[in-house]
């Protein structure tokens, strides 16, 4: 195959273990004492006979060596003691300092890249003002991964220049997690997906069908307190009752003050499907047909067990919204949504076997029930598996779509490919050896001889694309789009 010239940017990110955020930190709580106390209680008890001339002393000393580290710090450990304020005995009310200093017990600082940081997308920035012509401002999410392995989602932030030069902004000494809050649910597809999930359909009913269109979670609660006596201590109705908390958990809104930076915000894992991680996000610019532009996001939730697909919205990089995905479709990994619609229809790219590429529609950005298969792995190359880089970039040709291969000794290529613009079940071509294959100095890190991306975008004439090394740092790559292009016609697989 003839090669074209890939450049890869001199910038190169890795973990930085001096990203830090704060949570809360609950000692063992489900083990007991034996006088019947849990742990948490008998650390209250042992604060409170803190004498009140030491207690000063030693919530200074915290916030003199941990408040410059984190925006709002007083307000964290505020939050923190209104978590284990239950555990207190009803005639005990804390001075201000002790609330504070309670709170910092049961608080720990957590290196969200302590471990690793790699698998980025890059989007064009929502807002664009204040540049000079030909200059575009864009958000690269990362995966960082912290202690126990965990995944959550950050940040960086750049420009690029009329010429294609990148300038990436520093990155904010502070880090943070976002407030959690139940989001509206609609009862359509909250049923669909405790079908799906097995529930009951007699208890789901009971508790659904009363509820209004789109319900919140004191809604929620209400339907499940009146269930019928009868029904509440059936097995049946525990396990039902089970999976509705479990599926109004999974799905969640996290949001952040104004004036933190984008680099500051972590997405860190909050429902009970991705205790062990998000993974692998995906961010895609979303414009509609009314020209209205929304990001959407697809990623894998790992609960330590097993992945499940997850979406989230945003329209600010400030507030988000976090749930599942629904149907039978909505399996594994890789999932990566089109930019636009397509015959009125949501476009996704996935791998729903696990090894070969697949391309599903739907009405519904959230449910996904019929897939077909787009493309199996051909290539000595990619021949374990095959799937996508990222959401598909348009462009005059096609849609052009960036792949991933797992090759010989589980080594990670990344290849393209060219779906047909009205038609994007019909690949029109694909390049027969990897566009890129770790160098000599990519080939080592946490898991080696891997390339990774999950999504770039088009500035000008250049594909630019951000991608993982080894699973443990980022570099950048551009290629020219029309010598891609080009490239890939002489691979079509019509001729």
């Amino acid at each position: 195959m003839r090669r074209i010239a890939v450049t890869r940017a001199d910038h190169r990110f890795l973990p930085d273990p001096c990203r830090v955020i704060v949570k809360p930190h609950l000692p063992g709580e489900e083990i007991y004492t034996p006088d019947g106390k849990s742990r948490v209680k008998v650390v209250l008890e042992r604060i409170l006979e803190i004498p009140d001339r030491e207690v000063a002393g030693i919530l200074e000393g915290v916030l003199r060596a941990f408040s410059h580290r984190h925006r709002g710090f007083t307000g964290v450990l505020r939050r923190h003691f209104e978590m284990v304020e239950h555990h207190l005995e009803r005639d005990v009310d804390p001075s201000d300092e002790q609330r504070l200093l309670i709170g910092a017990y049961f608080t720990h600082e957590y290196s969200v890249e302590g471990a690793a940081l790699f698998n980025p997308s890059m989007v064009p920035a929502p807002d664009q003002s204040g540049l000079p012509t030909g200059s575009m401002r864009f958000i690269m999410s990362v995966r960082a991964v912290g202690e126990g392995h965990v995944s959550s989602i950050g940040f960086r932030t750049g420009v690029i220049d009329d010429g294609c030069g990148i300038s990436f902004d520093p990155v904010s000494r502070y880090a943070m997690t976002g407030r959690r809050r139940s989001p509206l649910y609609e009862k359509r597809l909250f049923g669909t997906k405790l079908e799906e999930l097995g529930a009951d359909h007699r208890i789901v009913s009971a508790v659904l069908d009363p509820l209004p269109d789109r319900f919140t979670i004191g809604d929620l609660d209400h339907g499940l307190s009146s269930l019928a006596e009868p029904l509440q201590t059936h097995t049946i109705a525990h396990d039902a009752v089970k999976l509705i908390h479990l599926l109004a958990s999974s799905n969640y809104e996290v949001s952040y003050p104004p004036e933190s930076g984008v680099s500051e915000r972590f997405i860190f894992p909050g429902g009970p499907r991705e205790t062990h991680g998000m993974e692998d996000a995906r961010f895609v610019r979303f414009v509609h047909d009314d020209g209205s532009v929304v990001y959407y996001a697809t990623y894998t939730a790992f609960d330590g067990m097993g992945v499940l697909p997850q979406i989230i919205e945003t329209k600010d990089f400030r507030s988000f919204r976090i749930g599942t995905l629904n149907g039978a479709c909505a399996q594994n990994k890789g999932m990566a949504l089109f930019p636009r619609l397509i015959g009125g229809k949501y476009t996704m790219l996935s791998r729903f076997d696990m090894e070969n590429l697949h391309l599903m529609q739907s009405e519904n950005v959230r449910t996904w029930s019929s897939t077909r298969m787009l493309r199996a792995p051909t290539r000595p190359w990619e021949l374990i598996q095959i799937g996508n880089c990222g959401s598909p970039i348009e462009t005059e040709r096609g849609w052009l779509v960036l792949t991933h291969g797992v090759g010989p000794m589980r080594r990670y290529a990344i290849g393209a490919m060219l779906l047909e613009l009205d038609d994007p079940g019909r690949v029109i071509a694909h390049l027969p050896e990897p566009l890129m294959v770790p160098t000599e100095e990519e080939r080592e890190g946490y898991v080696p001889n891997v390339l990774y991306s999950c999504g770039g975008m088009v500035h000008g004439e250049t594909l630019i694309f951000p991608y993982a090394f080894s699973d443990c740092g980022i570099r950048i790559a551009l290629v020219d789009l029309h010598e891609l292009l080009e490239l890939l016609s002489e691979h079509r697989c019509d001729e």
